[in-house]
């Protein structure tokens, strides 16, 4: 008997499923429509790594099962090649990122190849193609056409080793998070996209998505809508305060900048947001973000070197730092006073790192007695305490629960919820406050000040106004006579090229944008753009070549309003708070366009697990990734896949090891021997004469197979076939259609193998297998021929009346000795089981003519006389 070969077998299916066009699915005429996508790749790196067949080998299972269960599945592959990812594999082997990108492209399709994925190459894309990104440009377009995009100066987050700005959802832990280096803050004129304007809808319409609760608390924690107040607090003209006001605390001078201004002029006031209006009479100072523009005009003569100081200080911080809990405070009296909105008194602002420009209105009514930072604050620098919620000892500690209000002259007696209602009516009446909603989710950032991009579509004129570049122009293309290695600076500035096409199309004096676009708009919206494209072939030259099915629409209305929703989207927890709410945006915003239907562009989201290596996650700019592609050589792509489906549940992950992957390695040698072993003869033995035991198992086996595939649970799935291969090859005859079915219920995890199973199994209908020692020379026969694949197969189904046995294995022993072993009707009763059990002629011979002391029986089980 020969052993499996992969490299013989697997190669010769991926040709004929390329060849048939197995894959291919007609967008108009799908019947049972099913969009399964799966997260696509960066080509950062030369090859896919371990991490990748995780995520893309048991993905492409999943679709396998679906399209068996009778699903028109579009299960489509592409690249997200422009951004940081791709840029930086360019810098490090120093080879232009259109080459590099384009080389790693073409790597990673003969691995997908080697995979075995159902991808239809023919509808892929490539974000870096002029093909795409002139649709990216158009979305900016339209964003900028519907006043959803601006430009202002604004204090930003930048890598110093990347060279470029990094949204807020980049450097969440205070490090980029391509190369985890420490964030600093700049000052720079910036793209924005006013996400928050549809804050509310993508809280909203989180409940109805069929998503991990985890992942919907993580978007909802993000955009972090705050009820509450906006109060307006007097500034007034005072005599300089005690000079104790002014001490600088903690001064690290890492950085210069000079705040001008002294004592207000005239009357200002300052805006302050707060989600505990009831607190109002608590207030007993003000704090002010050091980035504050009132900052420069409030700070008095007196206490303006503090503040300078201290505002160099906090410009070497990150968010992170700041708002660090466990951190001790810090600050500086600004000198100045303002008046309380409800009693008039005087009350110290204060500037402190702890406060954020970014949060509400970027100042904070201190009310220390119920606030945790603020009571901390108040006892570094002897600030006054005022209680107003009773419930607690606030020498202690900051009571920060609600309660009965005291000490706030009208608000007294009342329970917080009522005080905060009654409070902010006479905020509005006094016309001293409204009640106002906010948000944590800030607008989103798209410029970035590197090449590898899409060029944002934008001029300027002599004036520096921005114009859009008509749609006629696009794609906007990026120039090539550029250094692609960061600077700090935009790189298309020192593109000559691109300069003379902006003039020479718009006018001497006109200035193209210099900066690029975030990736992730690039990704925001190709799930869309999947089902645009339609032509034959992928590669041509050095570049991937997707022209689009439609030159002038985004989207077929017709199309999209029958594939989308996407059913299944698959993809790592990490993007929750960046592509997965960017993709939500721009599919409201293009609803509110009139460009597409749906509001929600993924219906169901499944999270895989992380494969790590020693612990770490596996990064190619970490240098720790694992090479698959000796293991798929050695063992075969099937085994690779199943062993990676059979590590654990795929949503945990887990660490890589090569322990156990032997194992996989003999279940498919196994099975092949099974096959391999058995020759068809003619013999008129239908199924239903098989082993009820056979039956039964294969029709649980079909339940908990198709069970397990529904929820992803490859590796449960795996373990039930292997253990009904246990039941098969304890049989003496196993019929055609039993292996038929079992070779079905293996297609969707070992492809391959299936498929070559399955050309071995045509047959006539009456045909049988049977041990190689029962068969005769006369019924030998060669199969020849293989009329369709197993996956035009239907899946097939299970018979709850087969779930349940009709027979049962009893073991027979004689005093603990297993003598017998005798299969039963499953309803016998005990005496019969017993009456069996002595008829048969090895228990006899022992039980002899002796008295049996007791007669042990464990239903359905076992069978022991004590002599």
């Amino acid at each position: 008997m020969s052993k499996y070969d992969p490299s013989a077998v697997e190669p010769k299916w991926q040709q004929r499923w390329e060849e048939a066009g197995v894959y291919r699915v007609d967008l108009t005429k799908a019947k049972k429509p099913h969009y399964c996508l799966v997260m696509f790749p960066y080509p950062s790196g030369a090859r896919l790594h371990v991490g990748h067949w995780f995520q893309y080998g048991p993905t492409d299972s999943y679709a396998r099962f679906l399209k068996m269960r009778g699903h028109d599945v579009f299960f489509p592959m592409g690249f997200d090649a422009f951004g940081l990812p791709a840029e930086n594999y360019a810098i490090k082997t120093g080879v232009p990122p259109a080459e590099s990108t384009a080389e790693n492209v073409r790597n990673m399709i003969e691995q997908f190849r080697r995979m075995g994925c159902m991808y239809d190459w023919s509808k892929s894309l490539n974000t870096s193609d002029p093909s795409y990104y002139r649709w990216t440009q158009w979305l900016f377009l339209q964003m900028f056409q519907h006043k959803l995009a601006y430009r202002k100066e604004a204090p930003v987050n930048f890598c110093p080793q990347c060279q470029t700005v990094l949204a807020r959802e980049q450097c969440q832990d205070g490090t980029c998070e391509r190369c985890e280096t420490q964030v600093i803050q700049r000052p720079l004129t910036q793209w924005f996209w006013k996400i928050r304007d549809y804050a509310d809808r993508l809280l909203d319409g989180l409940d109805g998505l069929d998503w991990p609760e985890k992942t919907k608390t993580m978007q909802r924690n993000w955009i972090g809508r705050s009820e509450g107040a906006v109060i307006k607090f007097e500034i007034r003209p005072f005599e300089t305060p005690r000079q104790c006001h002014g001490e600088e605390i903690t001064a690290k001078r890492r950085s210069s900048r000079t705040i001008t201004g002294g004592a207000p002029q005239g009357d200002t006031s300052i805006e302050i947001f707060t989600t505990r209006p009831d607190t109002l009479f608590g207030v007993t100072y003000i704090v002010l973000a050091p980035e504050h523009p009132l900052v420069a005009n409030i700070t008095t003569k007196a206490q303006r070197k503090h503040i300078e100081a201290y505002v160099k200080e906090v410009k070497t911080k990150n968010e992170l730092q700041r708002t660090d809990l466990a951190k001790e405070k810090t600050g500086v009296f600004t000198g100045s006073y303002a008046l309380h909105p409800a009693t008039g008194e005087r009350i110290p602002i204060w500037i402190a790192d702890y406060v954020l420009m970014t949060y509400g209105t970027g100042a904070v009514m201190a009310v220390p007695a119920h606030d945790e930072r603020d009571w901390e604050f108040a006892r570094k620098y002897k600030l006054p305490l005022q209680e107003v919620v009773s419930g607690g000892d606030i020498t202690k500690a900051a009571f920060v629960a609600d309660g009965i209000t005291v000490n706030s002259d009208f608000l007294n007696s009342f329970p917080t919820p009522a005080a905060k209602k009654r409070i902010t009516a006479w905020l509005e009446d006094e016309e001293k406050g409204r009640e106002v909603t906010t948000y944590r989710l800030h607008d989103w950032l798209v410029s970035r000040q590197r090449y590898w991009g899409a060029p944002i579509p934008i001029v300027y004129d002599p004036d520096g106004h921005p114009h859009p570049i008509p749609e006629k122009h696009l794609p906007w293309l990026l120039p090539t006579d550029v250094e692609f290695k960061p600077t700090g600076e935009s790189p298309l500035r020192h593109s000559k090229e691109f300069k003379e096409r902006t003039e020479n199309i718009f006018g001497k004096g006109w200035e193209p944008e210099y900066d690029t676009m975030d990736t992730f708009v690039c990704s925001s919206f190709y799930y869309l753009r999947f089902l645009a494209q339609q032509r034959d072939g992928f590669e041509t030259g050095n570049r991937c070549h997707c022209p689009p099915y439609h030159d002038t629409l985004l989207i077929d209305p017709s199309i999209e309003r029958k594939w989308l929703p996407i059913q299944t989207y698959i993809g790592g927890p990490e993007h929750a708070c960046m592509h997965l709410i960017y993709a939500r945006f721009v599919m409201m915003a293009l609803k509110d366009f009139g460009i597409v239907s749906h509001e929600e562009p993924f219906k169901k989201l499944v999270h895989q697990g992380l494969i790590t290596n020693k612990g770490a996650k596996m990064s190619k700019s970490k240098g720790n990734v694992v090479d698959p592609d000796p293991l798929v050589a050695r063992y075969g792509s099937d085994v690779f896949r199943m062993y990676l489906m059979f590590m654990g549940p795929y949503t945990d992950g887990g660490d890589w090891s090569e322990t156990g992957i032997k194992g996989i390695e003999r279940f498919v040698q196994r099975i092949w021997g099974l096959v391999s072993s058995l020759s068809l003869v003619e013999r008129a033995r239908e199924r239903g004469s098989e082993n009820s035991a056979v039956l039964t198992a294969l029709h649980k086996t079909i339940k908990r197979v198709t069970e397990d595939m529904e929820q992803l649970h490859f590796n449960t799935a795996i373990s039930s076939l292997m253990e009904f291969l246990n039941v098969l090859e304890e049989q003496e005859h196993v019929s055609r259609e039993t292996l038929k079915t079992f070779a079905i219920l293996l297609a969707p995890l070992a492809p391959h193998l299936a498929e070559e199973l399955w050309e071995q199994l045509q047959g006539g209908a009456d045909r049988v297998m049977v041990r190689d020692s029962e068969r005769s020379e006369e019924s030998s026969r060669t199969i020849t021929g293989c009329p369709s694949f197993i996956f035009h197969q239907p899946w097939p189904h299970y018979d709850p009346q087969l779930l349940v046995s009709r027979t049962m294995t009893i073991v027979v022993q004689v005093n603990g000795r297993v003598r017998a072993n005798i299969d039963l009707p499953a309803d016998f009763s005990k005496e019969e089981v017993i009456a069996a059990a002595k008829r048969q002629e090895n228990v006899a011979k022992y039980l002899g003519n002796a008295k049996t002391k007791k007669e042990v029986y464990v239903p359905g089980k076992l069978v022991n006389f004590v002599l």
